[in-house]
C-alpha cells in the first residue's frame, strides 16, 4: 500500500497553502500601520483649560463669588451734531433781479440787518417811485386841507368841503404808509427811505440781509444770478445752541422718554463729556435702518460744537437685578469671551460664558455662570499667561 507524504502532496493543496502564507504576511505588513486616534487622544492633543497655581502665587489673585447685583444699563448710540433748526433763518431776496454782490461767505458771524447780498430790481425802482407819487399827493392834500381851513373861516365854503378834502388827505397819508411798507419789505432801510423824502435819490439794489445773528452755514448765490423772490440764498443758524441727533434701535426704543438725560462724548473737543436732555422721540421707525430718531438739545456758549460733528449719546435705560461680574474677570480666548472657576485650592478652570455689553466696569452674565460661582476678579490675565506658559512646557 502506497502512503502520501508531505513531499508528495498534491499540486493543488500546495498551491493553497501558498497562498495562505502570502495573506497572512500582507495582513501583519497592514498591522504596522498606526491605529485611528481616539477621542481620548484628541482631547490629549487640545489645549489644556485647567491650571494649577503654586501657594507662592496664590496672593497674586483675588477669588469674589459671583453675586447678583442691580445695574443701570446705558445704550450707547452714534450721533451728530446739527443746527438747532428753531434758530436758523434762510434768507431770500424779496425782489426779482440780478445779484450784483455778494457780501458773504460760508463761516462769516453776521449781526440782524447786515446786507449778505446786493440786488438790482426794476421792481425796487417801481416801488420807489410809486412811494415818491405817494409822498407828492400827500403833501398837496395836507396844504388843501389847509387852505380849507382858511378859507371856512373867512366864511368862503363850508364844512362839507373841509371834511371831503380831510378825507382825501387820510387816503393819501394811509397810501404813502403803505407804499412805505412795501419797500421795507423790498428790504430797503428807514435811513434810503429817509433820502428818498428828503432829495428824491433813488435806492438802485436791494439788500439781502440778515435776520439773525449767527453764523452763515450755507450760501446758494453767485455774482450774475437771477434771484427771485423766496429763493433761499443764505442759511444763518444761531449755535449758541446746537442738536445732537442720533437713530435708537427700535427695540430699546421704548425705554427713552422725552426729558431724560443724556450723556454726551464728542471726540473732536477732546475728553470733555457734555450732558443734556432728550427733546424729541420719534413717533415712527425709518425701515431702512429700523431705527427711532432721538434728539437732544444742548448748550454751546464757545462755539466749540459744530454741524456734522460726530458724538456718541449714552442713554441711562432701566435697572434691573442680574448677575454680573466685574470686567478684570474676563480674559478673551479664540474670539470668546472667557474666565477662570476655581475648582480647588490652587486648580482653575477656564470656563466660556456669555457676556451682555460693558456698563462701567461691571459685564451682565447671560450664561455660563451660575450665582455663588468662584471665580478669579483680579489677575486672570496673567493667570491665562500661566496656563498658556504651563501649556508649552
Amino acid at each position: 500500500m502506497h502512503m502520501n507524504t508531505p513531499c508528495s502532496r498534491p499540486p493543488r493543496v500546495a498551491a493553497s497553502a501558498l497562498l495562505a502564507t502570502a495573506l497572512l504576511g500582507l495582513l501583519a505588513a497592514c498591522s504596522d500601520k498606526p491605529a485611528p486616534a481616539t477621542a481620548r487622544d484628541a482631547k490629549a492633543t487640545s489645549p489644556a483649560l485647567e491650571v494649577s497655581i503654586k501657594p507662592e502665587m496664590a496672593s497674586n489673585f483675588k477669588v469674589e463669588a459671583v453675586q447678583m447685583q442691580e445695574l443701570t444699563q446705558t445704550i450707547d448710540i452714534a450721533g451728530r451734531i446739527e443746527a438747532n433748526e428753531r434758530q436758523v433763518t434762510r434768507i431770500g431776496a424779496s425782489v426779482t433781479g440780478r445779484v450784483t454782490e455778494v457780501l458773504a461767505e460760508v463761516g462769516d458771524r453776521v449781526r440782524p440787518g447786515q446786507a449778505l447780498a446786493r440786488v438790482a430790481s426794476a421792481e425796487l425802482t417801481t416801488a420807489q417811485m410809486g412811494w415818491l407819487k405817494a409822498h407828492s399827493a400827500m403833501s398837496q392834500a395836507e396844504r388843501a386841507v389847509d387852505r380849507a381851513r382858511q378859507l371856512i373861516q373867512a366864511d368862503v365854503i363850508g364844512s362839507a368841503e373841509l371834511q371831503r378834502r380831510e378825507s382825501e388827505l387820510a387816503i393819501a397819508r394811509a397810501e404813502l404808509r403803505a407804499a412805505a411798507d412795501q419797500l421795507k419789505l423790498m428790504g430797503l432801510p428807514d435811513s434810503a427811505i429817509d433820502r428818498l423824502r428828503e432829495v428824491g435819490s433813488l435806492q438802485p439794489h436791494a439788500p439781502v440781509s440778515a435776520t439773525l445773528a449767527g453764523v452763515v452755514i450755507e450760501r446758494k448765490v453767485s455774482q450774475g444770478q437771477v434771484a427771485q423772490p423766496g429763493d433761499p440764498l443764505f442759511t444763518v443758524a444761531d449755535l449758541g445752541n446746537v442738536w445732537v441727533v442720533g437713530a435708537l434701535p427700535e427695540q430699546t426704543a421704548r425705554s427713552v422718554q422725552v426729558g431724560q438725560k443724556v450723556d454726551i462724548e464728542v471726540p473732536a473737543t477732546g475728553s470733555r463729556s457734555l450732558s443734556g436732555r432728550i427733546v424729541y422721540v420719534g413717533d415712527t421707525v425709518t425701515p431702512e435702518t429700523r431705527s427711532v430718531m432721538i434728539r437732544t438739545q444742548v448748550d454751546n456758549p464757545q462755539r466749540e460744537l459744530k454741524p456734522q460733528m460726530l458724538a456718541t449719546m449714552k442713554i441711562q435705560g432701566q435697572t434691573q437685578k442680574l448677575l454680573v461680574l466685574p470686567s478684570a474677570a474676563v480674559v478673551r480666548e479664540n474670539d470668546r469671551d472667557h474666565v477662570f472657576v476655581k475648582l480647588e485650592d490652587g486648580r482653575y478652570r477656564l470656563t466660556p460664558v456669555e457676556l451682555g455689553p460693558a456698563q462701567g466696569d461691571l459685564r451682565p452674565v447671560l450664561g455660563g455662570l451660575s450665582a455663588g460661582t468662584q471665580v478669579v476678579t483680579a489677575g486672570a490675565f496673567h493667570m491665562n499667561n500661566e496656563r498658556k506658559r504651563a501649556e508649552l512646557e
